[in-house]
């Protein structure tokens, strides 16, 4: 999409499925993914905010055993929420204070006044219930931007594309996208199904959390984007919240990029036309030879990315690879 900023492919459809069905496949368990109320995805949004998500999940469900509504919740003593926010060491009190209070304003129907901690206009009618939309839960107490459009993805299905700092990196890593917020926020809308922010902002902070973390881990995730991954093909792995290159495997993870960058240029080659492409040294019997070569292409089959062909009677040097299409 040439208009978009960095190099996202032209086949856009490809890129969404290839990320979708990966997610879809498997991903980490988290009890606030398989709920679609508002109320317990605001409270896992503001746990997280400062919280490795691992920890999250007793803190979250032992906050639901407590109050598990949020009218629940807005009956509670605030001393309360605040005592059980400092003894799961969940960050900063203020956000228990928020919480209670966001839930108050829903119970009975009304915003805060306007010196809540955002920017907001006039005070705004919920009717009782939870706001639907991004610019909508901004008007709840300590709800931002970032989390408004979060639980507004994950509970009603109805929000833009999620862009936090692991976002920024996949799309720096995978697309080249600069270093700027508006080139992030226009790539992530753009890539992002329309009527599909639940599905879609989950897979990519996933890709974020597991695949492309400051220290990657490509192949060993099984990377849905390392075809057409920048970082991959290129080997620099560094992002703007990772300024120097990260520890690596090993070369290998490099080779195998440099495979599928190859793969993409010349379609299909033979052993001993891809292995001088892949390593200067490349010598048939060698170290770094077609039995070396034959190991990436293996790996790269494995993870769907390449296929082998073996021409009986051409020899070794006759093995052709071509990327999977």
């Amino acid at each position: 999409m040439s208009e978009l900023a960095g190099e996202v492919p032209d086949d856009v459809e490809a890129v969404r499925d290839a990320l979708v069905a990966w997610y879809e496949d498997d991903h980490r368990e988290f009890p606030w993914r398989v709920t679609e109320d508002p109320y317990e995805i605001l409270v896992s949004e503001v746990m997280s905010q400062q919280t490795q998500l691992g920890r999250v999940v007793e803190a979250w469900n032992d906050f639901l055993d407590r109050w598990p509504t949020a009218a629940d919740l807005a009956e509670a003593d605030r001393a309360d929420v605040v005592g059980f926010w400092t003894s799961h060491s969940l960050g900063y009190n203020n956000r228990a204070k928020y919480l209670h209070e966001a839930a108050r304003q829903v119970t009975e129907g009304e915003v805060g006044p306007s010196d809540r901690p955002h920017e907001g206009g006039e005070a705004a009618e919920v009717d009782g219930e939870f706001p639907e939309t991004p610019d909508e839960l901004q008007e709840l107490m300590g709800v931002g931007p970032y989390t408004a459009n979060a639980v507004a993805s994950f509970a009603f299905n109805n929000g833009d594309a999620v862009v936090d700092t692991n976002v920024k990196r996949v799309l720096y890593r995978a697309f080249d996208v600069p270093d700027d917020d508006a080139a992030f926020e226009q790539v992530a809308q753009a890539l992002m199904p329309q009527g599909e922010s639940r599905v879609w902002n989950n897979a990519v902070m996933e890709l974020g959390g597991v695949a492309c973390e400051k220290t990657p881990a490509c192949d060993g995730a099984q990377c849905p984007w390392r075809e057409w991954c920048h970082a991959y093909e290129t080997g620099d792995f560094t992002a703007p919240d990772v300024p120097t290159q990260p520890s690596f495997e090993g070369s290998r993870r490099q080779m195998r990029g440099k495979v599928v960058s190859v793969l993409k240029e010349y379609d299909e080659q033979a052993l001993d036309d891809l292995g001088p492409r892949i390593r200067v040294d490349y010598a048939p019997n060698g170290e770094y030879g077609r039995e070396w070569l034959r190991g990436l292409l293996s790996d790269l089959s494995d993870d769907g990315l390449v296929d082998v062909d073996e021409r009986d009677g051409e020899g070794e040097g006759e093995v052709v690879a071509r990327l999977r299409r």
